[in-house]
């Protein structure tokens, strides 16, 4: 399937993106009005039609302060989809995108069985000790 490049969402491809994240484990919680208020807070998104019939076919998100720190979110491939290598364009078009070309580093969130994919494109565990921190609202 032919597929072009997205930087923002149309309406509809904002639900179809909720569709999506209703769909997964870690983002099914996710309402509409939570969803747009998010694209509005990230300073870059990115995605993937389908040339066929417009649909979002993948998407990530990042959010950055443009020179020291860019986190990517939310790398997401609908399933019919996966396997086609998007997941993989998204993460070569937001580490080749020139307004986060100033960025000294890049991080992401990932479950264990991910880590290879992700130490593909440079990704290392070792964050010198670093720990995450988190308080639940």
């Amino acid at each position: 399937m032919p597929y072009y490049p997205l930087d923002a969402l149309t309406q509809d491809q904002v639900l179809q993106l909720c569709d999506l994240y209703s769909r997964e484990w870690w983002t099914a919680e996710r309402t509409l009005d939570d969803v747009r208020t998010m694209l509005a807070g990230s300073a870059y998104v990115c995605g993937f039609g389908d040339e066929e019939t417009g649909r979002l076919a993948a998407f990530a998100r990042v959010l950055s302060d443009g020179v020291f720190k860019a986190l990517i979110f939310d790398l997401i491939v609908d399933p019919p989809h996966r396997g086609q290598g998007l997941g993989a364009g998204l993460m070569r078009a937001i580490l080749g995108d020139a307004r986060l070309s100033r960025v000294k580093h890049f991080e992401l969130y990932c479950l264990p069985e991910l880590e290879p994919y992700y130490a593909g494109f440079g990704f290392s565990t070792d964050v010198g000790g670093i720990r995450l921190m988190r308080r639940q609202a």
